[in-house]
């Protein structure tokens, strides 16, 4: 039942602040920190000239790094607040609108599904509200596992997700499928929630998270990866979920518009050659522009920023290079998490 005064905004929507994680020697990024530094601090400049961004993380290892990278002070903040690592878009807050008052819903998270140590990140919320700093109302939801990136909305009742993520056993495998949509669709004032149940990028350690794969845009619109040419080692699982993305109808029982994005060519690990999973779903849409992540590609690059830029004509859109980050699996959606600026507050 659809609580109306609850509402998960759009990512489109005018946002207050981003949240990121300062990569440091105690992370997993460690054997690359200079490389994986320069790339967050990219993505951060680059943030902070639309919307505030406040970087978490442990203040011995990281105000010496921050500080030389020149940050303007006005606009980008830090917190000394521990951290496994640095994907805050699964262990930051998700922010519904309750009546124009933000409420930052601090759901647990379990290193994706216990993969992965997440005893410090799954505290940066709380750790963050306890400070006075947190843009709302912190709301503790810690018996239930989400992260950021496994859920879409378009700010009018409708949520996107896959059911190899939110269906993971590791996750709420003690819920059915009907009783997790229930449960997130009061939390999120929601009306429906549509699962693809089908795509998959190889080496993605998340279980097919949303923001990998299709992203939900205005007037009813789908942004995916596209299959590519059948020599694409993801070819089949996008090919499967473009079917997925066709049958789905919106909320006036119509298709979506379905707008394809390019495949990066194969992105490998240089250390073991093994298939990363590089993917121009992973944007940042904030106050105005669009961060899209490439990878040095030319021309699949510039193709995603051409249709990014027909889908949000009126933004401009911000091309990062994020060949650092993707060596650890994720891109630059993954290391960001938005906070709405809301009407009322």
């Amino acid at each position: 039942m659809k609580m109306t005064d609850r509402r998960l905004p759009a990512e489109w929507e005018p946002q207050s602040l981003v949240l990121m994680a300062w990569p440091h020697a105690g992370t997993d990024w460690a054997p690359m920190l200079d490389e994986t530094l320069d790339c967050f601090a990219s993505i951060i400049r680059a943030v902070s000239a639309r919307t505030p961004v406040l970087v978490v993380g442990p203040a011995d290892l990281c105000r010496d790094s921050m500080a030389a990278r020149g940050f303007d002070p006005e606009r980008v903040f830090f917190a000394d607040i521990p951290t496994n690592d640095t994907w805050a878009r699964d262990f930051g807050p998700v922010t519904v609108d309750h009546g124009g008052i933000p409420e930052c819903l601090d759901f647990c998270f379990n290193g994706w599904g216990m993969k992965f140590a997440a005893c410090e990140d799954n505290l940066v919320t709380s750790r963050i509200a306890s400070l006075g700093i947190l843009p709302g109302l912190r709301v503790n939801r810690l018996g239930f596992v989400l992260e950021g990136g496994s859920i879409e909305s378009d700010g009018r009742g409708t949520i996107l997700t896959t059911s190899e993520c939110l269906l993971s056993p590791n996750r709420n495998g003690q819920m059915s499928r009907a009783e997790i949509e229930e449960y997130l669709l009061g939390e999120f004032g929601a009306e429906r929630m549509l699962w693809l149940d089908h795509g998959a990028l190889a080496g993605d350690d998340t279980d097919s998270h949303i923001d990998t794969l299709a992203r939900l845009a205005p007037h009813d619109t789908i942004v995916y990866v596209g299959a590519g040419p059948e020599t694409n080692p993801n070819h089949g699982a996008l090919a499967a979920m473009l079917e997925d993305l066709k049958a789905l109808r919106t909320a006036d029982g119509m298709p979506y518009n379905l707008v394809e994005l390019p495949s990066p060519d194969p992105v490998r690990d240089p250390d073991d050659g093994s298939l990363l999973p590089a993917t121009y779903a992973n944007f940042l849409i904030s106050n105005g522009a669009v961060f899209l992540p490439v990878y040095g590609q030319p021309m699949n690059d510039r193709l995603a920023e051409m249709t990014l830029q027909a889908v949000f004509p009126d933004c401009e859109i911000v091309p990062v290079d994020c060949r650092a980050l993707i060596r650890q699996h994720g891109s630059l959606h993954c290391v960001t998490m938005q906070i709405p600026q809301l009407s009322n507050h």
